[in-house]
């Protein structure tokens, strides 16, 4: 079988006192949207930041494209190909849409084909080029964080609860973006809250609890069995429609 873009072996990762994931294993195929569920405080993005390097995991392996990444430095990591999103989304509100655009290009001029792709993406993002991205609602500003960290190519997107606070109608066009996403074929690990969305884009779902995978597989199958989501997620798909 293909070795999966990213895997997870065993990783234990420690906050000052506090012991946060306890032996997380789970691998992200390459092409594919893989789901990071859970409930809040499962170690979801406590994950997301150890595979970027900007928390160490305290034992166990981290391998990207066959490399392994578990001691590498963020810069590293990042130039490997792999960008993060995270749910603070880290844009410059006083710079111009365009402006954050271009500086998350670090290698040069964003290519122009590219560009349009992108703004085809989120053509909201179109209508306020020239203007502070601190002007933008919170969709929007969301839609622009995903916009940098796909500025230049990437072979993996991490992406922390994109949908987290929106109106459902910029949810939708969330999905929508996602869904093109994933028909260029980007690989992505996404964490999120909204089942509906989850249950709308993921190819895979691993499911986290108290820092440790819980479940793994197929995310239709979790979608077809409500008594599942409840058990894993004290929720299901039909409260999230």
């Amino acid at each position: 079988m293909t070795e999966p873009l990213l895997h997870l072996s065993g990783v234990h990762t420690h906050i000052g006192p506090y012991h946060i994931l306890h032996g997380v294993d789970f691998a992200v195929p390459a092409g594919e949207l893989t789901m990071l569920l859970g409930r809040n405080g499962a170690g979801k993005t406590t994950t997301l930041r150890t595979i970027m390097g900007l928390w160490q995991a305290s034992s166990g392996r981290i391998r990207f494209d066959g490399s392994d990444i578990t001691t590498r430095s963020t810069p590293d990591i990042a130039r490997s190909g792999i960008a993060y999103v995270p749910e603070a989304m880290g844009i410059f509100t006083d710079l111009t849409v365009r402006e954050n655009i271009v500086l998350a290009a670090r290698s040069g001029p964003v290519d122009r084909n590219r560009l349009d792709w992108i703004l085809g993406l989120f053509p909201a993002l179109k209508r306020f080029w020239n203007l502070p991205a601190g002007n933008l609602s919170g969709g929007q500003k969301q839609m622009l964080a995903i916009a940098r960290a796909i500025a230049e190519p990437r072979r993996l997107l991490l992406i922390d609860e994109p949908t987290k606070g929106l109106a459902p109608v910029m949810v939708r066009s969330m999905i929508e973006a996602f869904r093109a996403l994933k028909a260029s074929g980007e690989t992505i690990l996404l964490v999120e809250q909204n089942f509906y969305a989850a249950s709308a884009l993921g190819d895979h779902v691993v499911v986290m609890d108290d820092g440790r995978i819980v479940h793994s597989g197929a995310m239709s199958d979790l979608v077809a069995d409500k008594t599942m989501q409840q058990r894993l997620l004290g929720l299901s798909l039909d409260a999230h429609q």
